[in-house]
């Protein structure tokens, strides 16, 4: 497996318009495959991040490199070291919600820029999982945002999200047991 250094070199030296071709390659891969191809850059998990389009209106969808920190999903518009910012980044400014596919699953999300304590909290997460950024940073003429995208719970998931036991224990208090089924 290549370095992050090596992997950083490359997507930077593909430039902004290079990187937007491997994204419309990856994209399909991706969805075909539940994210088994197309899904990691290096260590690094890789999501599908479809905005809607600040000038079109229209869904635009690309691969990017996340953390996972806890049930949000963190993203670092550096685009590959590029001084333009990424497409998602401006369409994400305009519009600041999304649908994530991560794997097979989707989900919609919300979308906010980090500040201060916790942006350098979530740099320095993201750094540690691909060292790339640091690169990507000193070739930038700008500070790069630290994004998070927050899942967005439809109503009454929170509840079902609760915690109600191991299915035997569902089962059991609903009646649809066996003697034998019930520890």
């Amino acid at each position: 497996m290549p370095s992050d250094g090596f992997v950083a070199k490359f997507s930077n030296s593909i430039g902004a318009r290079g990187l937007r071709l491997v994204g419309r390659l990856n994209v399909p891969l991706y969805r075909l495959s539940g994210g088994r191809l197309g899904g990691k850059v290096n260590d690094g998990p890789v999501l599908l991040l479809t905005t809607t389009g600040r000038k079109s209106g229209e869904p635009r969808t690309a691969p990017i490199l996340y953390l996972a920190h806890g049930k949000a999903m963190i993203l670092i518009d550096t685009n590959g070291g590029n001084e333009k910012l990424p497409g998602w980044s401006y369409n994400l400014k305009a519009k600041p919600e999304g649908e994530v596919q991560i794997g097979q699953r989707k989900f919609a999300v919300s979308a906010r820029i980090a500040a201060g304590a916790e942006r350098e909290e979530l740099w320095r997460a993201c750094t540690d999982q691909y060292s790339g950024f640091d690169e990507y940073v000193e070739w930038l003429d700008r500070i790069p945002s630290v994004w998070v995208l927050e899942p967005l719970e439809a109503e009454g998931d929170a509840e079902e999200d609760a915690d109600v036991g191991t299915t035997r224990e569902s089962s059991a208090a609903t009646g649809d047991t066996a003697p034998d089924d019930i520890i």
